[in-house]
C-alpha cells in the first residue's frame, strides 16, 4: 500500500532545496565577495596607475610651463620612468619623438595617454589650472629677475616681523613668478595693518611686472574692443581695477594670457606611457597580491560550501545509515522521520516483524508436521517390532492396523501436498456442471457410518436451484472436510446439517453442528494450519489440523469465501459461498482466481 506524505517532507524535495540553497548562497557569496575584493583591487591598481600617470603628466606640464623647448626633457623622462615603472615617450603632435625614457624604438598606441600643453590643461588632471586651463606655473614675462626677487623677499620678511609684533603670525612663500607672498592672513588683518606693516608696498608691481601687466592689458583691451566693450585696467592679481559692476572679460583675459605666454612655454606634445618593456598598458593590471586575495576569497567560499554540503549530506544520510545498520544486524530500524526514509524504515520494520512471525510459524509448522508424522510412524514401528520379536502375531488384524496408519500417513502427506500446491499457485481445477445438493448428499452418505458410530445425526437439505459449475472432486473435498470436522466436535446425540441454497449470483453450502463450539478469541485462527480448538493432540478428538486450511484454499481457488460463526456449548456453522459463473464464460477462471489469490 502506498503511503502519502506531505511534499515538504519529501527527501527529494529537501535534498533539492538544500542543494539549490547552498548553490545559490555559494554563488551569491562568491560573486559578492569577488566583486568587493576585485573592486577594491581594481581601485587600488587603477589608483596606483593613475597616480603614476598623474605624476608623469604633472611633472611634464611643469617642465613645459617653465621651458621654452623640449630639448632638455630626456633626463626628466628617465627620472619619471624610474619613479613609476613606466616607459615614457614624448612626441610632437605629428608623432615625432621628442624624448624617450629608454629602450628600443616601439610602435606607439593609436591613442596617446594625454596631451601636454601648459596653456590648455585639463582641470580634472590639474585642478590648480582652474577654469582658465592655464598652468599657474607658466609665469612667462611675469617671472622676476634675481634682484627683484630679493627685493620682494626683503619686503615680505619685514611685513612678517611687523605682523608678528602685533600678534598675527604669517609665513612667506614664493609664487611661480618668483615674487614673495604672505600667507596665513585674513582680510581683516590686511585691512588694518597693511599700511603699518608695508603690505601695500609689497603688493606694488615691480618694473618687470609692470611691463608684463601693461602688455597683458593691451591684449585684453584689443579683444574687448573687437567685441565692442570698454577697455579695462587689470591689477597684479588679474582682477579689474575700479568699477563696481563685474565685467565679462574672462574669455578675453584667457586668450590674451595664452598669446602672451606662448613664446615662453614649450609647444604642445603627446604623452605615451607604456609598460616597462614597451608594451601597451591595459586599463588596469591586478598585482600578484590582489590576485592572490581574490583567489583566497573564492577558495574560502568554495571550502565553506563544501563543508556545509558535507554537513547537510551527513545529516540527511544519517537515517539511511541507521537503516543499513539495522538491516545488517537484523533488528528494527530506529528511524522516526516523516519522509521517504521514515516510511521505508517503517516498512522495513513491518517486514522484519512479518518475517519473524513467518519464521516462528515455519518452526511451529515443522514441529507440527514432525509430530503428525511421528505418531503413525511410531505405531507402525512399534507393532512391526512387536511382531518381529514374536510378541504380536502377524495376522490380518495387524495388517489392517498397519494399513490404517499408512492411510493416515498418506492422508497427511496428501493434505500437505495440496497446501504446497495452493501456496505455489499450482492447484489445478477441472470445473464442470454439477448439482451442489446432489454432491452434498453423496458426501453425507460417505460419512454416514462415521457419524452413526459417533452417535451424531447427519442430514442434508436444499433450497432453490442448486446447479453449479465447479471442480466436483475439490468441492467434495471441501464439504467432506467440513462434515468430518463437525462430526468430530459434536458429542453423541447431537446433529450435523448440510444446507444448500442459492441466490442469483452465488451458491451457499452451510455445515452446521450442535457441538462444543469455538471461543470468540479462537475464531481468527480457525483456518490456520495445525491449529486446534482443543490443544491436546489426542487423535480421538483432533485431526491433523490441516483440513480447514485446505478448505480455505480450495474455496479461494473457486473464487469463493468461507466464514465461521460459533458459540461455545451451542455449536458452529461454516458457510461456503461460491460465485455462479456466466455459463458462456471461461471455464478455467477458477485456476486463474486461485493463482491470483495465492499471489495475494
Amino acid at each position: 500500500m502506498t503511503r502519502s506524505f506531505p511534499r515538504r517532507r519529501s527527501l527529494v524535495v529537501r535534498l533539492t532545496a538544500v542543494s539549490l540553497l547552498i548553490a545559490l548562497a555559494s554563488i551569491a557569496a562568491t560573486a559578492w565577495l569577488a566583486v568587493q575584493t576585485t573592486t577594491r583591487a581594481i581601485q587600488q591598481e587603477q589608483g596606483q596607475a593613475l597616480s603614476g600617470d598623474a605624476t608623469i603628466y604633472t611633472e611634464l606640464l611643469g617642465f613645459a610651463a617653465t621651458s621654452r623647448t623640449w630639448d632638455q626633457v630626456g633626463p626628466k623622462l628617465r627620472t619619471l620612468s624610474e619613479q613609476t615603472g613606466r616607459r615614457v615617450v614624448l612626441t610632437t603632435l605629428d608623432r615625432r619623438v621628442l624624448g624617450d625614457s629608454g629602450g628600443a624604438p616601439v610602435t606607439l598606441p593609436v591613442k596617446a595617454t594625454a596631451s601636454v600643453d601648459p596653456l590648455h590643461v585639463d582641470p580634472v588632471l590639474l585642478p590648480e589650472a582652474g577654469t582658465s586651463g592655464i598652468d599657474p606655473r607658466a609665469a612667462g614675462p611675469f617671472r622676476l629677475p634675481p634682484a627683484e626677487r630679493a627685493e620682494t623677499d626683503i619686503l615680505a620678511r619685514k611685513a612678517v616681523a611687523c605682523l608678528a609684533s602685533y600678534g598675527f603670525p604669517s609665513q612667506v612663500r614664493e609664487s611661480p613668478t618668483g615674487r614673495a607672498q604672505l600667507t596665513g592672513l585674513d582680510s581683516l588683518t590686511v585691512r588694518y595693518l597693511a599700511a603699518k606693516c608695508g603690505i601695500y608696498e609689497l603688493a606694488e608691481p615691480t618694473p618687470t611686472e609692470r611691463v608684463a601687466l601693461t602688455s597683458l592689458n593691451e591684449g585684453v583691451n584689443r579683444c574687448l574692443q573687437s567685441q565692442g566693450t570698454d577697455p579695462v585696467k587689470l591689477g597684479l592679481d588679474l582682477e579689474v581695477l575700479g568699477g563696481t559692476e563685474p565685467r565679462p572679460i574672462q574669455g578675453c583675459l584667457d586668450s590674451a594670457r595664452r598669446e602672451q605666454l606662448s613664446s615662453y612655454v614649450a609647444p604642445p606634445a603627446l604623452l605615451f606611457t607604456l609598460g616597462p618593456g614597451g608594451s601597451q598598458l591595459p586599463t588596469f593590471t591586478l598585482s600578484r597580491e590582489n590576485l592572490t586575495r581574490i583567489l583566497a576569497v573564492t577558495g574560502g567560499v568554495l571550502v565553506l560550501a563544501v563543508a556545509l554540503t558535507a554537513l547537510v549530506a551527513r545529516r540527511l544520510s544519517r537515517p539511511l545509515r541507521a537503516l543499513t545498520e539495522a538491516a545488517q544486524q537484523d533488528r528494527p530500524a530506529p528511524v522516526k522521520s516523516r519522509d521517504e526514509v521514515g516510511y521505508l524504515a517503517a516498512a522495513f520494520n513491518d517486514l522484519t516483524a512479518r518475517r519473524e512471525r513467518i519464521e516462528e510459524q515455519r518452526k511451529a509448522m515443522v514441529s507440527d508436521i514432525a509430530h503428525e508424522l511421528r505418531n503413525p510412524l511410531n505405531v507402525i514401528r512399534g507393532r512391526l517390532e512387536a511382531a518381529e520379536d514374536g510378541h504380536l502375531p502377524f495376522d490380518r488384524a495387524l495388517s489392517a492396523s498397519l494399513l490404517e496408519e499408512t492411510v493416515l500417513l498418506q492422508h497427511i502427506v496428501d493434505d500437505l501436498q495440496d497446501l504446497a500446491a495452493a501456496d505455489a499457485g499450482q492447484l489445478r481445477l477441472h470445473p464442470e456442471r454439477l448439482d451442489a445438493a446432489e454432491l452434498a448428499g453423496h458426501v453425507a452418505v460417505a460419512h454416514a457410518d462415521r457419524a452413526a458410530a459417533a452417535g451424531v445425526g447427519l442430514t442434508v437439505s436444499a433450497d432453490g436451484e442448486t446447479a453449479l459449475t465447479a471442480d466436483p472432486v475439490r468441492l467434495r473435498q471441501v464439504v467432506g472436510n467440513l462434515v468430518t470436522n463437525a462430526v468430530r466436535h459434536t458429542p453423541p446425540g447431537g446433529r450435523v446439517t448440510v444446507h444448500v441454497s442459492s441466490t442469483v449470483d452465488s451458491m451457499t453450502l452451510a455445515v452446521a453442528d450442535t457441538g462444543t463450539g469455538i471461543a470468540a478469541e479462537d475464531l481468527p485462527h480457525v483456518f490456520d494450519r495445525f491449529w486446534r480448538a482443543e490443544k491436546s493432540r489426542n487423535r480421538q478428538t483432533g485431526g491433523s489440523g490441516l483440513g480447514l486450511a485446505i478448505v480455505r484454499h480450495l474455496v479461494a481457488a473457486h473464487g469463493g469465501t468461507v466464514t465461521v460463526e460459533s458459540e461455545v456449548d451451542t455449536g458452529s456453522t461454516f458457510t461456503v459461498r461460491l460465485p455462479k459463473p456466466d455459463p458462456g464464460g471461461d471455464q478455467t477462471a477458477g485456476t486463474r482466481d486461485q493463482k491470483a489469490d495465492t499471489a495475494r
